[in-house]
């Protein structure tokens, strides 16, 4: 039997997307805690807003100020960088200067231009805030009631693939979340990715009855409707559940590299009976690749 059997000759399409890869460090792990997975919730680059994901913790002994850090990515479709600016600010704003003894730092390699701090989030401190040399970087110190919140002046900003993505079928409950934590753990070792939907309960299509909310549910993918589309549904027979894993990844070979990472990991699980792929008809993405030729 070949190791690859269970998967489907598919492919997926992704995107390319702007991102920006930061560095939260703090004294208390359950505030960086927060603030990672408060900042980076609720993806959105399908509605023109941010979508983000934690790419793993790092000790004290990784981070500029010697403190323990955790390496974050938020995400941006559009190349309107001013927007991009602005919901960066939101998260920065309502969901880590907001946490107690909190810092950013810019971790994006190989940038591709800069977005200064000062105006969206620096100036919450209302005309007091300064610019200071510290930790070797040019960092703005915001005044709040429980001081201070430091910010990198700038943050950089690259370009790298969104949305790659794999399914993994099953007709049982405890495999949709037993895989789900396997491949999301191993995808967590690969650098440079984020899963930013964890498992995904909803494969989405473009073709939509109502445009306003932009994309819907992939209907012949969804096993509640198989008996009511009857040949249009696309759900094997034995098959109840049908998770995904999106992954964004700083270039595509850490993309390609996490979606292996991932299918490998759940390959030999009972439960598993098949794996796929999410894709648009090859009419939508930037790049279409099937899973056989990166497995």
């Amino acid at each position: 039997m070949d190791k690859y059997d269970k998967v489907q000759d598919t492919f997926f399409e992704a995107f390319n997307g702007r991102f920006i890869r930061a560095l939260i460090t703090a004294d208390d792990e359950d505030i960086l805690a927060q603030a990672a997975y408060d900042s980076t919730s609720t993806p959105g680059a399908v509605i023109g807003r941010i979508e983000g994901g934690v790419e793993g913790f790092i000790d004290e002994f990784k981070t500029p100020d010697g403190r323990i850090g955790v390496i974050v990515q938020y995400w941006f479709g559009s190349d309107d960088l001013e927007k991009f600016e602005l919901e960066l600010s939101y998260r920065i704003r309502q969901d880590i200067l907001v946490k107690p003894f909190t810092s950013l730092f810019n971790l994006t390699p190989n940038p591709n231009g800069f977005i200064s701090m000062m105006k969206q989030v620096g100036h919450c401190g209302d005309g007091y805030e300064w610019i200071e040399e510290k930790f070797g970087k040019n960092m703005i110190n915001v005044p709040i009631a429980v001081p201070d919140f430091k910010i990198e002046e700038k943050l950089a900003y690259s370009e790298g693939l969104m949305g790659a993505n794999f399914w993994y079928m099953t007709n049982d409950k405890e495999t949709v979340m037993e895989a789900g934590r396997i491949a999301l753990k191993e995808i967590g070792k690969v650098e440079g990715v984020i899963a930013p939907f964890g498992i995904c309960s909803a494969a989405s299509k473009v073709e939509t009855n109502y445009p306003w909310i932009g994309p819907t549910t992939n209907h012949p993918y969804c096993p509640s409707l198989k008996e009511k589309l009857q040949k249009e549904s696309k759900v094997p027979n034995n098959i109840n559940f049908i998770p995904e894993i999106v992954i964004n990844g700083i270039n595509k070979e850490q993309c390609f590299k996490a979606v292996k990472a991932g299918i490998d990991s759940i390959l030999d699980l009972d439960g598993v009976l098949k794996i796929s792929a999410g894709n648009f008809n090859g009419q939508l993405g930037d790049l279409k690749v099937n899973l056989l030729d990166i497995l």
